[in-house]
C-alpha cells in the first residue's frame, strides 16, 4: 500500500525504563555511575596495554580492541539516555533512530565476532602451544580483527536496509530507551512477518551460531587441560574462565532478544541493560582481576605517574 509522505512518522518516542521521575532519577544515576565506569575501565585497559612491552601478546592486543568496542558500545546508548533522564525530552528524529540502531548492530556483531576471536586464540595457546606464535602472528590478529568489523557492518547494513523498507505512518512510541529491531519493527504500518523472519535469522543466528562456536572452543580446551594439566595449561584456563563469564554476559541476553519474532514483551527493555550497559562495565572488571599481568602493570603505571 503507498503512504503518503505527510503521514509518515519523522521522529519516535522513547518511552524509556520508567514513568516515575524518583525511578528516573535513580535509572540516571545507575546509567551514569555505569558508563564512567565504563569509560575509565577500558580506557585504563587500552592505555595499560599500549604503554607497557610485556603485554604485547596476541591476547591483549585482542583485549585492547575488545576495550574499544566497548567504549564504543555504550557511547551509541548512554549518552541520550542521561540526556533524556535528565530533561525529560524523549523524542529522537527517525533518521536519528536509524543511525542509532546500525551502529549498535553494526558494533554489536562486531564484538561478537571478536569474542569468537580471542576464543580462537585462548584455544590455540592451549591445544597447539608449538604453533601459537605462527598462527596468531600480528598481522593475523590485525586480519582478524578487520574481519570482525567487516562482519559486523555487513550484518549491520542488511539489518538497517530491512528497516528502512518498511513504512512507519501510525505510531511512534518505542518501549525501550533506545532504538532497537524488535520494538521499532512492531510501529511497521505493514505486515512484517517476511522481514522479523529475516531479522531473526541474521542477528538471532548470529548470536546463537558464534555462541555455539565459543562453547565448543572451551569444552575442547577443557577437554584438553584434563587429559595434560600443567601450571602453564591452568594460567591459560584461568583467562579463559574470564572469557567464559564475559560471553554469558553479552550472548544469553541477546539471544533472548533477537532468536524469537519482535514484540514487546516487558521485560525486553530490562534485558537489555545487560549487553548494553552491564557487560561494557564488568569486561574491564572480569579481565583485569582474573589476569595478574594486567594488574601489575597497572600498578607500574600508576606508579609511573605518581612520579610526576
Amino acid at each position: 500500500m503507498a503512504q503518503d509522505n505527510s503521514s509518515r512518522v519523522t521522529e519516535f518516542i522513547l518511552l524509556g525504563l520508567s514513568d516515575t521521575r524518583e525511578l528516573q532519577l535513580l535509572f540516571f544515576m545507575f546509567f551514569f555511575l555505569a558508563y564512567i565506569m565504563v569509560l575509565l575501565g577500558n580506557l585504563l585497559i587500552i592505555v595499560t596495554v599500549r604503554t607497557d612491552p610485556k603485554l604485547s601478546s596476541p591476547m591483549y592486543f585482542l583485549l585492547c580492541n575488545l576495550s574499544f568496542i566497548d567504549i564504543c558500545y555504550t557511547s551509541i546508548t548512554a549518552p541520550r539516555v542521561l540526556v533524556a533522564l535528565l530533561s525529560g525530552h524523549k523524542a529522537i528524529a527517525f533518521e536519528g533512530c536509524m543511525a542509532q540502531l546500525f551502529f549498535l548492530h553494526f558494533v554489536g556483531s562486531s564484538e561478537m565476532f571478536l569474542l569468537t576471536v580471542m576464543a580462537f586464540d585462548c584455544y590455540t595457546a592451549i591445544c597447539r602451544p608449538l604453533h601459537y606464535t605462527a598462527i596468531m602472528a600480528r598481522r593475523a590478529c590485525w586480519a582478524l580483527v578487520a574481519a570482525c568489523w567487516a562482519g559486523g557492518f555487513i550484518h549491520s547494513f542488511v539489518q538497517t536496509v530491512l528497516m528502512l523498507q518498511l513504512p512507519f505512518c501510525g505510531p511512534n512510541t518505542i518501549h525501550s530507551y533506545f532504538c532497537d529491531v524488535p520494538p521499532v519493527i512492531h510501529l511497521a504500518c505493514a505486515d512484517t512477518t517476511l522481514t522479523e523472519w529475516l531479522m531473526a535469522s541474521n542477528s538471532g543466528l548470529i548470536s546463537l551460531g558464534c555462541f555455539l562456536v565459543l562453547v565448543a572452543s572451551y569444552a575442547l580446551i577443557l577437554a584438553k587441560v584434563r587429559a595434560r594439566v600443567s601450571q602453564g595449561n591452568w594460567k591459560a584456563l584461568s583467562t579463559c574462565a574470564s572469557h567464559v563469564m564475559a560471553i554469558t554476559l553479552l550472548f544469553v541476553p541477546c539471544i533472548f532478544t533477537y532468536l524469537r519474532p519482535a514484540g514487546t514483551l516487558p521485560t525486553s527493555k530490562y534485558v537489555s541493560v545487560i549487553y548494553t550497559i552491564l557487560s561494557p562495565m564488568m569486561n574491564p572488571l572480569i579481565y583485569t582481576l582474573r589476569s595478574s599481568e594486567v594488574k601489575e602493570s597497572m600498578w607500574r603505571l600508576w606508579r609511573h605517574c605518581r612520579t610526576f
